[in-house]
């Protein structure tokens, strides 16, 4: 039996199903089970990593774990998950983590993530480390203002990173989940190419046939508009710094994990805006 934390959400929703198309045991957890809809034999189960006794209940009987949670409480809620985890007998753990740049530029979501990470290794069980870039499916972000502007707005400049498709996220959590010589190896992971906010609008806007414009905002602007939309103040002071990252170039680096890990070219940004046009219109 394998455990998916976060079992509803971007990346842990496409591991359920891959394990589940892979022909695996699979256990959901999920803080809502009667608002959850899984595609065949999944079990259910509630928990939260706040509750211990819940999460004692989720990992009985179950032989390996994937774990996504993020924030600043990350740190304390994978002690949660690591020490119960340790008492049913768990024999290996994949953690979603995130990349951060090197010891001087690393950000504070990836600080939090390294105090996960700390909590899992210090139980013993064999851990497996996913580091992935931004997201493809940030962009799902952009909804509103492209459908009533018709505009995106970043404070990303012209700098470029290279975004990945969390269908290849969950691929590769499911070879480390499935497969034997993961335990101890931390994966960095990337889409294929570097690109700027520009180049991605363009690409969506072919895709959703609609003229869109990017608009580059400062860091202030950006600061507003999150707070506005009530995203939590630590989130926040979190993703402002990274858009200067973004703008600094540092960004860029591609990673080939997704084809040495999974023997096949990682998805494309046009690949995953052909796929979710349709939340655009």
């Amino acid at each position: 039996m394998i455990l998916v934390t976060g079992a509803t959400g971007t990346v842990g929703s496409e591991v359920v199903a891959q394990l589940v198309a892979a022909g695996q045991e699979v256990r959901a957890m999920t803080r809502n089970p009667t608002k959850s809809k899984f595609d065949g034999p999944v079990e259910v189960m509630q928990g939260d990593f706040a509750d211990t006794k819940s999460l004692e209940r989720a990992v009985e009987g179950v032989s390996r774990v994937f774990s996504l949670t993020v924030g600043p409480q990350t740190g304390i809620h994978e002690r949660n998950l690591a020490q119960a985890a340790k008492k049913a007998g768990v024999r290996h753990i994949v953690k979603l983590s995130a990349m951060g740049g090197d010891e001087e530029t690393r950000n504070t979501i990836r600080k939090w993530h390294d105090e996960g990470e700390q909590a899992i290794r210090e139980t013993g069980i064999p851990l497996t480390v996913l580091r992935p870039g931004a997201f493809m499916s940030n962009a799902l972000h952009w909804r509103e203002t492209i459908r009533s502007q018709g505009k995106v707005f970043s404070n990303y400049g012209d700098g470029k990173l290279p975004p990945i498709h969390p269908r290849d996220i969950a691929a590769i959590a499911v070879r480390a989940l499935t497969g034997d010589g993961h335990e101890g190896k931390a994966y960095s992971m990337t889409g294929p190419g570097a690109m700027s906010i520009s180049e991605q609008v363009k690409i969506l806007s072919e895709a959703i046939g609609k003229p869109l414009e990017y608009v580059a905002i400062s860091d202030e602007v950006a600061r507003k508009g999150m707070t506005q939309a009530g995203m939590p103040l630590a989130l926040i002071d979190a993703l402002i710094p990274f858009g200067g990252f973004i703008r600094s170039g540092r960004a860029a680096k591609v990673f080939r994990t997704v084809e040495e890990v999974t023997g096949r070219p990682a998805l494309t940004f046009r690949d995953w805006a052909r796929e979710n046009a349709a939340a655009f219109r």
